[in-house]
Formats: structure tokens, sequence, C-alpha cells
């Protein structure tokens, strides 16, 4: 996902040619990186429809691609953009009916902002810009809202979320998650027809049905660090871009939402397992695994931060969530000096606390490996046995791989040889694989 390098947003002229459009692309991209969560979420509730807002909100980017290119980057580019897409916005309703209800409302408002809906320039000053200062946050929140409402599939949601929210585009999803781009297109445009569809209003939900719909959105952004932190499938073992687009995403939660504790919860998650970016991986990409990490190289500021987050959600009182306690397992981990030093029992025990509050098997698989790293190997292989009997993780590499590890250190090689061909059978991502195999072949 290349990220805009942040050029200067104005410029004395245009200019012909590729160095031009470079230049206006450049321009476009990083006023739209910055700012595109508030153009669409200003847009959708000037015209009270969420998918027209994302559309005139893309074609005024297209329009400023070749106007940006030709005049130069104008004085006010959120401001362009705004009025571009609001000129955009009152063609569809004219197109729809000259005598809509809202066409004439919105020209009216238009009008008194000083621009007529003809080809006369946008205007460029930070005044004209349609949305009122004291109601930006909640139009971000509710963009967020909108885009992992219940009624959008879960790959709709992180999808709209990373486009509407995030302001990638179709091309930075699709590459990020290895799909096809028409793939990551259909997705968007049947997200929006659902939204359409079900009478979703662009609005922030009841007050008691925000910690409610709060989840879908904090799984969303979980869902996206998770895939960059590691991925399931491809040749690179983390998207780091994705995760930090992830982090990005939930400091912005966590300041429309400075009162909850599980956005503070996840922040800190995320922070502390980027901040192990660094070191997880050597210089041709392969993992590098905890044991044989240099935590000279984790990012300390990435920590610091962590904590900081993890502290304001023990803060508010309320007691920590499912996020929180995972961060908190995360700081056992930041804070300590080395593998055999880390505070295992602790770690046994928040990981009890977890499963407590968000039962899962993938969490008593974690806690299988912190009771044998803890010392109790054999009582880890039982619970492993047990999740295995269950058959809740089939399919997965997890299992055989946490319970190839498990029958290393009881000295049964051969049976945990096989664990480890099979984990390797069954993982997608082609770094993971690799390690897998290396530790099957050692142990021939």
């Amino acid at each position: 996902m290349a990220r805009a390098d942040g050029p200067a947003l104005t410029a004395p002229g245009g200019s012909d040619g590729p160095a031009g459009a470079e230049q206006a692309r450049r321009a476009v991209e990083a006023v739209w990186r910055i700012e595109s969560a508030r153009i669409v979420g200003a847009l959708a509730r000037y015209t009270g429809d969420f998918a027209l807002a994302e559309d005139v909100a893309q074609e005024a980017v297209a329009e400023a691609l070749v106007a940006w290119a030709r005049d130069g980057a104008p004085a006010s580019p959120v401001g362009w953009l705004l009025s571009t897409a609001r000129r955009r916005a009152i063609d569809q309703f004219r197109r729809r009916s000259a005598l809509d209800e809202r066409y004439a409302q919105l020209a009216g408002r238009l009008t008194e902002g000083g621009a007529s809906s003809g080809a006369a320039e946008p205007p460029e000053r930070a005044n004209d810009l349609p949305w009122d200062p004291d109601r930006v946050e909640d139009d971000v929140l509710a963009l967020m809202f909108v885009a992992c409402h219940p009624v959008l599939s879960p790959e709709a949601r992180v999808a709209l979320t990373l486009r509407a929210v995030g302001g990638l585009s179709s091309e930075e999803i699709a590459r990020a998650f290895l799909v096809p781009v028409p793939t990551v297109q259909a997705r968007i445009t049947r997200a929006k027809k659902t939204i359409a569809a079900a009478g979703v209003p662009f609005e922030l939900p009841p007050a008691d049905q925000r910690r409610e719909r709060l989840g879908g959105v904090l799984s969303v952004l979980y869902v996206i660090f998770t895939e960059g932190a590691t991925a399931t499938t491809g040749e690179q073992l983390l998207r780091a871009d994705l995760g930090y687009e992830a982090i990005r995403l939930a400091r912005m939660l966590s300041a429309l939402l400075p009162d909850e504790p599980e956005v503070y919860g996840l922040l800190a998650l995320c922070e502390l397992t980027a901040a192990r970016f660094p070191a997880r991986t050597g210089p041709d990409g392969e993992p590098v695994l905890l044991e044989d990490q240099d935590r000279r190289r984790w990012d300390r500021s990435a920590i610091r931060r962590g904590l900081a987050a993890l502290g304001r959600a023990a803060a508010l009182g309320r007691g920590l969530g499912p996020y929180g306690l995972q961060a908190a397992i995360a700081a056992c981990h930041a804070g300590a000096p080395s593998v055999p030093e880390t505070d295992w029992e602790r770690i046994v025990l928040l990981y009890e606390a977890l499963g407590r509050v968000a039962p899962s098997p993938v969490v008593e698989l974690n806690r299988a490996v912190a009771v044998a790293m803890a010392g109790d190997p054999l009582e880890a292989l039982a619970l492993v046995d047990e999740l295995a009997v269950g058959g809740r993780l089939s399919g997965s590499h997890l299992l055989p791989t946490v319970r190839g590890e498990l029958l290393v250190r009881l000295g049964r090689t051969v049976e945990a040889r096989a664990e480890l061909e099979l984990a390797a059978r069954l993982c997608r991502n082609l770094p993971e694989r690799s390690v897998l195999l290396r530790k099957a072949a050692a142990l021939a």
C-alpha cells in the first residue's frame, strides 16, 4: 500500500506532461489519505445518502487529477474536493427529478455558499467547507458505524471501512488482501447497495445501541490489523502498512470515543504487537521466532504508546475487556528481557480471564502454549488434545503447529515431525510454511 509522501498541496501553476500529472496525483493522494473520512462523512450528512456521498467523492478525486495537473493544486484542496463533489451530487439529484425537494435544498445551500451549480471554479476558502466544525467528529464516527453495519458481510465491512474511512483505493485494498481488484470493487458496490436497500441512515446509532454496535467496529479494525501482523496467505509474513493503517484508524476512533475502554484496549494491543514488527523478519523477509528476535530492534516508542493506551483503558474503571486483556498479555512480552524471563504465570492467568470473557479455541490454544512455557508441557498437551477432539480448529495449521512443538519438548520426535509436516501442508503463508518444514526436517 503506497502512502503519499506529503508534498506541498499548493503550486503556482500546473505543468504539462507527466511531471504535472505526477505532481497532481501526489497532491490528491496526500489530501485524500488525510481528509477522506471527513470529506465522505460531511457529504453523507449533506446529501443523506451514503452511497451517493462515496460516489461523488470519488468523482471529485478523478476530476482533481485532471484539473490540478492543468492548473496546479488549489489553495484549499479540501474545499475544492467538497465543492466539486457537492456539484456532482446536485447533478445526480437533478437527473432524478428536477423538482426534487432535496435538490432544491442543496442548490439553495450551495448558492448561499457563494458558488453556482454551473462550471464556475469551486470555492477554495476554508470557511466554505460544508461541515460544522462541532459535528466533524460525529460525521467520522457515523461513517465508521455505517461502514461496519451488521447488515454487511465481514468482507464487505473490511473493504468499505478501508475505502470510506481509510481512504484506500480498490487497488490498495486488493493488494493488501491478495484478492483481484474486481473482487474488491464488487464487494464495495454490493455493500453500498445493501446499505441503501436496508435503509441504513447516515447517523450515529442511539446511545443504547452504540456500545453494542461498537463491538462490530472494533472487530473490523482487529481483522485489518491481524491480517497485517500475520498474513493468512502469500509470500510475506507481514503486511506492515495494513497493520499501521489499522492503528491509524484505532487512534482516530479513540479520539472520537475517549470514554470507551475497549477502544483503548484495541489500540494498546495493536501498538504493542506492531512494536515487534521490525524484529519479526530477517534481511530476506524470513520469519524470526520470538525467542530469536533481537529485542533491541523493538519499537520502544510504540511500546510506550501501547502501555499508555492500556493504562487509559484500565483507568476508565470498567475492567479490561477482550482487547484490553490481549493488550495486557502483549505488555508482558514487551517488558520482558527474554523469553525465559517472561512472566508466563501471569500470562496464563490473563488467558484464563480472556477465556471467560471471550471464549474461543484460539484463546485456549494460546493458553496451552503459556502453560507449557510456564513449565508444564504435559498439561499443555492435554489441553491441545482436548481441542483436537472437539474439532473446532480442524483445517487450521495452528493446532498441529502447537502440538508438534509440545511433542518436541516431550521428546516424542516422530510424532512431532508428523504434526509439523501436517501444519506445513495446511499453512497458506509461504514464509511460515518454510519455517515449519525446516523444523520438521531437523527432526529427521
